[in-house]
C-alpha cells in the first residue's frame, strides 16, 4: 500500500502527527498494533466508575493539551481534598511533595557535570525522614531509579512543571480515552487511513523511501512511503521489537535513556468505607481524601478522584519497588492491597475484602507494545531526546514523550508536542 507519509503507532503523539499532516493535505496512513487507539491512554468503565489503566492526570496547564481538550469540548475537574500520610502507626497530615520541592528546586541551578540523584544526596545529606520522602517522591513520580536518574533532568523538569502550574492535577470527567478518540475522528475526517491490529516488524529505508513489513490480523502486509514517523514507545525501541535496516543513529540515543516501571491498580468497592470510619478525628479529612502516602507500605501511594463521588481507591508504586508487584495477578494485587489498607485504617482485611467488587490493572512493563510505563533521563543523557528529534535523512522522524526536549517527558502533553514537532518538520521540509 502506498502513501505520502506513514505513521507507526496510534498513541497520542502518532495521532497528533497524523491529524496535522492529513489536515495539511498529505496522504497519511496510520498503523496501530492493538485493537484501539490511545496507546498508554487506556480507559475502562465499570459500575458508573471511570477507571484509567494508563495516563490519568492532566498536569497543570500545558497549552497544547488544554487547547485539544477545549476543541474536543471535554469536561474536566481539578483534584481537590486532603493529603494524608500513614507513619508511625497513625494517619497524619503531611505532604511528601512539599518536603521534596525545596531539594528539587536547588537542582534547577546545579552546575554541570550531571550526576545521579543518589550521588547528589550522598554529597548533600538530609535528615532521614526527609531523605526517604524525597526519594519516594522522585521514584514514584518519575517511575525511576534514583540511582540512575540525572539531577540535570530533574532540575529541568522542576522548572518546566513550575511554568505550567504542574502541581495542579486535573482529570477528564468522561475518561482520558475521549482525547485519542477525538483525534482519530479528526484524522479520518481529513482523509487519513487508520489500520488497527497491524503489527510492524521490519522497516527498510533509504533516503525518501521506506518499506514496512507488518502483520495485519495475522496476515502479512507491506507498505511503502516516502517518509515515516515512528512513535513507538521507548521500551519497544530498546527491545529491538522492530528491525530497522539500516539502523538509524536515533536508536543509539534511545538506549541512553531509561524506560520507567510502575504498577498501578484501581479497587472498586461497594461503598466509600474509608469515609465512614468513626469515631475519628480524621473522619472529615477521610471523607475528602485525595492522596494517601504510606512509604513503608506496598503500595506506598493511594489516591481517589475526589471531589468526584467515587467508591474507588487507586494504588501506585513506581521505580524499583514496583518489582515486588511485577508478576501479581489482579487477585493477588487485591489481596495485598486489602492487607495494606487494613493496616492504614485499623480495620480487618477480610472486612475490606468483603467490600471489594473488582480490581483493575494493566501490566505495562510486560506489555509487548510498551515495555514500561514512561521514560526518564539517566545521568549524562540529557542531550539524548534532542538528538532523537533530529530526522534521519529527512526520511524517518521519531516522536513520543521520550523525545521531548522541554522537561516534560513522561507526560501526555510531551507526546502531543512531539507529534506536532515531527509533523512540522515534514511540512517545513516540503516548503
Amino acid at each position: 500500500m502506498q502513501s505520502d507519509i506513514l505513521i507507526i503507532g496510534a498513541g497520542i503523539s502518532g495521532l497528533t502527527a497524523a491529524r496535522t499532516l492529513a489536515e495539511a493535505g498529505r496522504r497519511v496512513i496510520l498503523l496501530e498494533a492493538s485493537n484501539r487507539v490511545g496507546g498508554r491512554i487506556h480507559t475502562i468503565r465499570e459500575a458508573n466508575e471511570i477507571i484509567e489503566l494508563g495516563a490519568e492526570f492532566v498536569h497543570g496547564k500545558p497549552p497544547e493539551l488544554w487547547s485539544l481538550i477545549e476543541e474536543a469540548n471535554l469536561e474536566t475537574y481539578e483534584l481537590d481534598g486532603t493529603m494524608l500520610t500513614f507513619e508511625d502507626g497513625r494517619l497524619q497530615s503531611r505532604d511528601e511533595e512539599q518536603e521534596a520541592t525545596p531539594i528539587l528546586d536547588k537542582l534547577e541551578s546545579l552546575p554541570e557535570p550531571d550526576q545521579t540523584f543518589a550521588d547528589y544526596l550522598a554529597q548533600h545529606p538530609l535528615p532521614e525522614d526527609q531523605r526517604r520522602a524525597t526519594i519516594g517522591y522522585v521514584e514514584g513520580f518519575n517511575a525511576a531509579d534514583h540511582r540512575i536518574i540525572g539531577t540535570q533532568s530533574l532540575g529541568l523538569q522542576q522548572a518546566a512543571e513550575e511554568a505550567i502550574e504542574g502541581d495542579r492535577l486535573f482529570r477528564i470527567r468522561d475518561g482520558y480515552d475521549r482525547l485519542p478518540q477525538f483525534l482519530a475522528q479528526k484524522f479520518t475526517e481529513a482523509g487519513g487511513t487508520l489500520h488497527l491490529n497491524t503489527l510492524v516488524e521490519r522497516i527498510d529505508w533509504t533516503p525518501n523511501h521506506v518499506r514496512i513489513e507488518a502483520h495485519q490480523n495475522a496476515q502479512p502486509i507491506t507498505f511503502e512511503t516516502a517518509k515515516a514517523v515512528i512513535t513507538l514507545p521507548l521500551g519497544v525501541l530498546q527491545q529491538n521489537s522492530v528491525t530497522f535496516t539500516p539502523t538509524p543513529d536515533v536508536l543509539h540515543e534511545a538506549n541512553r535513556l531509561r524506560m520507567g516501571n510502575a504498577r498501578r491498580f484501581t479497587l472498586v468497592f461497594r461503598e466509600k468505607f474509608w469515609a465512614n470510619l468513626k469515631p475519628s478525628t480524621l473522619s472529615q479529612k477521610l471523607e475528602a481524601l485525595s492522596f494517601l502516602l504510606s512509604f513503608a507500605s506496598m503500595p506506598p501511594v493511594w489516591w481517589t478522584p475526589h471531589p468526584t463521588p467515587s467508591n474507588t481507591l487507586t494504588g501506585w508504586v513506581g521505580g524499583p519497588r514496583s518489582a515486588a508487584f511485577a508478576n501479581f495477578t489482579p487477585n493477588q494485587l487485591a489481596e495485598a492491597a486489602c492487607k495494606t489498607l487494613a493496616q492504614i485504617f485499623s480495620l480487618d482485611a477480610t472486612d475490606i475484602r468483603s467490600q471489594l467488587i473488582s480490581c483493575h490493572t494493566h501490566d505495562w512493563q510486560h506489555d509487548a507494545l510498551s515495555h514500561g510505563a514512561y521514560s526518564y533521563i539517566a545521568a549524562g543523557a540529557l542531550d539524548a531526546p534532542s538528538k532523537m528529534a533530529i530526522p534521519a535523512d529527512n526520511t524517518l522522524y521519531f516522536a513520543g514523550e521520550h523525545t521531548d526536549t522541554t522537561g516534560h517527558w513522561g507526560t501526555v502533553h510531551a507526546a502531543i508536542r512531539s507529534g506536532q514537532r515531527a509533523a512540522q518538520q515534514i511540512l517545513d521540509q516540503a516548503t
